[in-house]
Parts: structure tokens; sequence; C-alpha cells
């Protein structure tokens, strides 16, 4: 034994672990919390966050917190945080600082499991006073009603007030409000906002058989931060008002055959109103004033806003008239009663036995009395065919004249200009300034080269003369034909003039003429004695002139 002498003993080491229990309940730091939140906050934006301790470990220190007053749970809402068991406090509603700024909250924290065995120890929970105060900001101002439906008669005169918009700044500064239409919603200009009073009035003539809804945006803002806007919608209803005549539903038009008898129904008809009263539309027909003569057809109203058309008589014939207009008086219930006069055609036709309409044509019907319908295909043939010759003929005729052109105006093609100004006869010395046409071209040189050293023989042969204006022996036709030679020289090099031939004709008096005459009448005269033969040595552009003075020179030969 143990403590003997000659005892045996031992020894161990004993591990007692000792397990946590949930005996000590949570408890708040602070009784008392504060936190700010503007009150523009949305919902769900987090305010702050409280934490209440346990003295316990594990799970036994998992919380729970719960908003105990209603006013604050209506306002705002709690979570906790598993990761750090800490209450989370957000916004549940919109917040106002208008209407309170400060909000206490009660909040509340217990164990999440609870050991029953230590219930007699006290409350396993505490709370904690959470003091929120909401921050002022600019808000827009706000519309009394949020939407709003205005009725308004279609007739209502332009310039009439047919409702007012209020609304106010939520703030506690309160400034003016200004109105405004945002005219995406408006593109026709239809209304117009006094933009202090915010009364609606009309700017254009409504109808309401065009539209019979407006659906406009109203927009209000500060008048001193116009960045501050709210909007609301406004629909305008437009009540009908009688104003369009009642009219038929489709332009009526029937037709019935020459053997008709009295008392058939030809047709039904009815009518339209773009109007829509409450009560419903009722129509009433008659014969216009017009028609009272009438005794070929009967108008029935039968009282279920249709009228039924009739035969009158028995038998038409449609060479004598094959058409029948008949204008039907309509009128509506109103107020105020309108009415339209409409026109119903009626056609007389040609039918066969069994009453099916064959033709109602009156032309045809007298044609066919007379020709055949071969005789008819025959004639129209025969126009036909002499119209086609008609066209070849001219066509022909056009074709010769245009490829049919003489031999001497192919080679020629002259233009020549006319000039039918009279002169002043052989004592008009001053109607022309003379130096204009001698300036063209220097004389003076000519008749120096002319007679300058012997002058060769050579230029002597070619020394011919023009026609002979005057009766002077000593002109010199020499600088006339160099003269021409050079403008015909000018223009066969001209690119700017037409290619064909221009005749033009010069008519002046030479260097050494004293003034004398330079009319035409001398050259036909029988005492000139001029060879114009070498006329025909200068080419096929003074063929025809040629042609002429050689002419004339054998008419005086002979």
């Amino acid at each position: 034994m143990a403590g003997q002498m000659g005892g045996l003993s031992g020894s161990t080491t004993v591990t007692i672990v000792i397990t946590d229990v949930n005996d000590n309940p949570p408890r708040f730091p602070h009784k008392l919390y504060q936190f700010s939140i503007s009150e523009a906050a949305k919902p769900g934006t987090p305010i702050g966050r409280v934490e209440a301790e346990d003295a316990d470990l594990g799970e036994n220190t998992d919380m729970t917190y719960l908003i105990k007053d209603e006013e604050g749970a209506e306002l705002f809402k709690v979570l906790t945080d598993s990761n750090t068991q800490e209450a989370i406090i957000t916004v549940r509603k919109p917040l106002d600082y208008e209407s309170k700024k400060i909000h206490s909250v009660v909040i509340e924290a217990l164990n999440k499991y609870a050991d029953p065995r230590f219930v007699d120890l006290g409350t396993f929970q505490d709370q904690s006073i959470v003091r929120i105060t909401v921050t002022d900001v600019d808000e827009p101002p706000v519309f009394k009603y949020p939407s709003q439906v205005i009725d308004v008669q279609e007739d209502v005169r332009v310039g009439t007030v047919i409702g007012v918009i209020t609304a106010q700044d939520p703030d506690v500064a309160n400034s003016p409000v200004r109105y405004a239409i945002d005219h995406d919603s408006d593109t026709e200009r239809m209304f117009e906002i006094d933009a202090v009073s915010g009364a609606i009035t009309i700017t254009n003539i409504l109808d309401r058989e065009t539209a019979g809804w407006h659906n406009i945006t109203v927009l209000a803002m500060e008048a001193g931060n116009q960045s501050q806007v709210s909007k609301t919608a406004l629909s305008i209803r437009i009540l009908d008002v009688n104003d369009n005549p009642p009219e038929l539903a489709k332009p009526y038009e029937t037709k019935i055959c020459e053997d008709a008898k009295s008392g058939e129904l030809i047709h039904t008809i009815s009518v339209v109103d773009r109007d829509e009263p409450q009560s419903g539309h009722q129509f009433y027909f008659t014969l216009a004033p017009e028609a009272t003569n009438n005794h070929h057809f009967t108008l029935w109203d039968i009282k279920d806003n249709t009228a039924a058309i009739r035969i009158q008589r028995t038998g038409f014939n449609r060479r004598e008239q094959d058409t029948f207009f008949l204008p039907i008086l309509v009128v509506d219930s109103g107020p105020p009663a309108l009415s339209s006069t409409e026109t119903f055609t009626i056609r007389v036709c040609r039918c066969d036995n069994l009453g099916i309409i064959q033709s109602c044509n009156t032309t045809a019907y007298v044609m066919s009395a007379t020709l055949s319908p071969g005789a008819l295909i025959a004639l129209l043939v025969c126009v036909l065919i002499l119209i086609v010759l008609v066209l070849l003929i001219l066509t022909l005729k056009r074709h010769r004249k245009e490829h049919h052109v003489p031999e001497d105006e192919e080679d020629m093609r002259d233009n020549v200009i006319k000039y039918n100004d009279e002169g002043g006869g052989e004592q008009d010395t001053q109607a022309y300034d003379m130096t204009t046409l001698r300036s063209l071209y220097d004389f003076t040189e000519l008749k120096a080269n002319e007679g300058g050293g012997g002058g060769s023989s050579s230029v002597a042969t070619e020394l011919h003369s023009l026609p002979q204006w005057s009766q002077n022996p000593e002109a010199d036709f020499y600088m006339f034909r160099h003269y021409i030679r050079k403008k015909v020289e000018q223009a066969d090099e001209d690119q700017s003039v037409p290619p064909y031939d221009s005749f033009q004709t010069y008519a002046f008096e030479g260097s050494d003429s004293p003034a004398q005459s330079l009319s035409s009448i001398n050259t036909l005269s029988t005492t000139s004695e001029q060879d114009f033969s070498y006329l025909s040595d200068w080419g096929p552009r003074f063929r025809q002139l040629a042609g002429l003075y050689a002419g004339h020179h054998e008419e005086e030969v002979s």
C-alpha cells in the first residue's frame, strides 16, 4: 500500500475540457447611438452599424436584432451581419426632412441559441436606442395631384382656360414654382400653360373626330433652380359635339331593268356620322325638296337608321332616259340637328327574260340597232388603215425633203444676210464714218506696193475689177479683191464660227471716190462694161456670185 514501507505507486495527467454554455446574455456597450442620413437616400441605403457584446464563445455569440417600435419598423430595417454579428440599420421607406427631422429607434439584441437551463439567471436580451437625424436637401416641386384628367368640349374657343395645375416646393425655403409643357408631348402646340399660375389654355381648334384624347406632360421647376424639375402626366379628353352632318356610307348606285315593276324594292341605304352622341345615333330619311315632283321612285324610312327605295311606276325606256338621280335628305338627332343631301344614282339597263342585266350603255344600244358587230369591226379597221397610210405618206415626204438638196445649195450653204436699211442717196456722205472700214485694212500700203518698182506683170494680170458701183474709170479694185480674200482667210481660220459658209456683202466707198453713189441700180445699167468672168476662178464660194454677174453681162451684150 502506498505510504507503507516497500509499497508501490504510479502517476498520470488528467485533462479536463470545459465546454462553453450560453450562460451570458448580450449587452450593448452604449445605450444610445446616433446616426444621420439624407432625406434623398433611397430605400436600402445603409445608415449605420451597432453591436451587442456577448462573453460566450462560438455559436453562443450569434445574435438576432429587432426594431421594437412600430414607427421605426415602418421607416427603417435592421439586418444581422453573419460574420461580425453586427446590426446593420438601413432605410425602408423614403424619408422627409420637412415631415420629421429626428427618428428614435429601439434596437433589441438577443441570443440566437438560448439555453433553457439558464433562463432563471435573467433575460438573455438587451436594448439600445438609435437616434437617426434626417438632413435636408433641395428637392424638386411636388404636384398636388400625381396625375389628372380634364374633360373639354370640342367646340371650346381658342384661349379658353380648361384647368389649373398646382405644385409647390417641399423644402423649408418654399421657393416659387414655374410651369411649362414638354413640347415632345404636344407636338401640334394644342395647349399652353401659364408659367406662374399653371393655368392651361387652348391654342388650337379641337376636333374629337381627329383626336379624342391629348396626353401631355407638365413640368414644374423651382424659379431659382430650374435643375430641380418634376413631371406629371395630364390627360385631356375631348367631349363630342354634334358638328358633322350624316352622309351616305358609300356612293350608292344601282341598276334596274327596263321592265321593272311598280313597288319593287331596288336598294336599301344607310348613313354614317363621324360624331358619337352619348345616346346613340338616330337618323331620319326623306326625299329632298327638289325631288318632290318625282313620280318614278319612293323612299321608305325603315326607322332603324336605314331607308329603302322602291319603284313607283312600271316600265322604263332607257333610250329616253337611262339615268335617274334621286336626292335624299338625311337628318340626325342633334343637338343641334344637322342634315345633308346625298344623291342616289339609278341606271336603266337592258335585261334578258330572267331579269339578268345585259347592257346599261345607251350609245351601244343605239348603234346596235343600225350596225352589226361585224360592220363596226370593219369600219374600225378601215379607219385604222387610212390613218396608217396618211402617216406613211407624211413620213416619205419628210424623208425626201431632208435628203433632196440642190447641188449649188449643198456646196454653198450660203447664209445670206439681208439689210433693209435705206441709204441717203448719192448726196449722203455723212451717214457712215468711212474711216471705220478703211481702218480694217491699210489701203495706202497696197497702193504703194502696187505702184512701186514698176510692178510685176503677175500682179498686173490679177488686177480685175469688182462690180462697178461708180462710173469712175480710175477706180482701183485690187484693194477690194485683196480685202475680200483677207476676210475669207480670216473666216476659214476662225474656229468659233459654224462650219457653213457665210456670204457677206461689203459696200463702202473707195479711198479715191468723191462720194459717188454705191447704189446697185447703176450696176444693172447698160453702160457697164465690166467683165466678171474671173469670179468663176475664185472657187465654189463665189460660184453663185459669178453666175449672177455673168448672166447680167450676157444680157447686156445681147
